[in-house]
């Protein structure tokens, strides 16, 4: 370990940095647990790719929506306490999983629950950042960032369990796993010395009143919401699209979330050397032209994989980069804005899994949901190119790096906040 590595530790409680990373791990792996059983799941309710897209996006949609409420009960029990609350509503909600559900509606109500787990994003990286200098916070939310591997790890891990188990049975051992981040939080974590205001509703939303808020917003729903939305039909589309095994399935997927998740911290960094503008620029080119092909390339499983990974490359970057903007826009509101965007921006992934089972239910082909989705990143790109103009006249420099001239009048409302990033 480099010294400078462990001057960072040093420099915070690494124990709760390390429980935050393990509980957000834990949390993505268990968010995407219905996508990683899809092939399963769809050949018991026997569901239609409609029904598949609608099963797919629920749980996305309701982590989006409790990020919310989770982040207020975080400022008001604490964000250790509030971490303990949702483990033990995720282990409930697995236990319904392995006992309750035996319909398409269950099913539904199922994932519902799922997105308890997704709810965790900004806690976890609060908790895990809060007891490290400013200096060093970016560095400790992109570790605690990186526990969106949890995706790549449900996608390999939970469709073996199926065939072994059963897919009811995977969400009895989902149960018992998060005992595992439970514990580890108990005996190391700490609440960190740093102390959330208490934002107002008002504070919260200030964002989206904005232009620039809904232009963040919805660029986020194309790099994040295409992330999480991908990897949940992924493994359906592998199934359906290539006649892979569900183990095999789940293993192809794998390859691209991981890429995504393994490049996000590396977006970050680019982006503070070149620009989040001229990073956003190229991840939503490249997102767009590897969706164009990876629609037109359906008959080749070789070429769509490595598509794929070009793809989720882009994104991961793509997430890393819109948050080293969002401090520049929103320099003492960071928390609350980002907070925001992130739930705004994961609604997006809802829209990918029933674009795509619409397209294949009414046209034979997903090619159509692969070029809605393409287009819309064309059209964010646009809009990006357009708004970045007044950006750069304001509150960064040419291409989107941090200014190192004073900035013009501050462009924003709200009180004083923390530093931190939600997404």
């Amino acid at each position: 370990m480099s010294t400078r590595f462990k001057t960072f530790l040093n420099s915070g409680h690494s124990p709760t940095l390390f429980a935050a990373f393990l509980y957000f791990t834990f949390s993505c792996c268990i968010w995407v647990l219905n996508g990683a059983m899809a092939p399963f799941i769809s050949e018991t309710f026997q569901l239609t790719p409609a029904q598949k897209g609608l099963m797919l996006s629920i749980p996305i949609i309701a982590g989006a929506l409790m990020r919310f409420p989770l982040g207020i009960l975080a400022q008001y029990i604490g964000r250790k306490n509030a971490t303990l609350v949702e483990m033990g509503l995720i282990a409930v909600a697995m236990l319904f999983g392995f006992f309750m559900v035996h319909s398409f509606n269950d099913l539904l109500a199922m994932g519902v629950l799922l997105g308890i787990a997704g709810a965790s994003f900004g806690v976890a990286l609060s908790l895990g950042s809060g007891s490290f200098p400013p200096q060093n916070k970016g560095l400790a939310m992109g570790l605690v960032g990186a526990g969106n591997v949890g995706t790549a790890l449900s996608v390999l891990v939970a469709p073996p369990l199926a065939q072994w188990l059963g897919w009811q049975a995977v969400y009895g051992v989902a149960a018992v796993a998060i005992l595992v981040p439970m514990v580890v939080m108990v005996l190391f974590a700490q609440e960190p010395p740093d102390v959330d205001s208490h934002a107002s509703l008002r504070e919260h939303v200030a964002c989206l009143f904005e232009k620039d808020g809904w232009a963040f917003s919805l660029i986020y729903g194309i790099t994040f919401g295409g992330f999480i939305g991908l990897t949940t039909f992924l493994p359906s589309y592998y199934y359906d699209q290539f006649g892979v095994s569900k183990v095999q399935a789940g293993q192809l997927t794998m390859l691209a979330a991981f890429m995504a998740a393994a490049v996000r911290v590396m977006g970050g960094w680019i982006s503070d050397r070149w620009g989040g503008v001229n990073t956003l620029t190229v991840v939503l080119l490249v997102a767009a032209v590897s969706l164009a092909l990876i629609g037109l390339s359906s008959g080749s499983l070789a070429v769509t994989t490595l598509l794929l990974i070009v793809c989720f490359a882009a994104l991961g970057a793509g997430n890393g980069a819109l948050f080293q903007l969002v401090p520049l826009r929103w320099p003492t509101t960071t928390a609350v804005a980002g907070s925001m965007i992130g739930e705004i921006g994961a609604l997006g992934g809802g829209l990918v899994p029933n674009a795509m089972g619409l397209s294949k239910q009414y046209s034979g082909t997903y090619l159509w949901g692969f070029l809605l989705f393409a287009v819309l990143a064309l059209v964010m790109l646009g809009v990006m190119r357009f708004m970045q103009i007044r950006w750069t006249r304001t509150w960064a420099e040419k291409g989107g790096r941090a200014r190192t001239a004073p900035a013009a009048p501050a462009v924003e409302r709200g009180r004083p906040m923390r530093r931190g990033v939600g997404g």
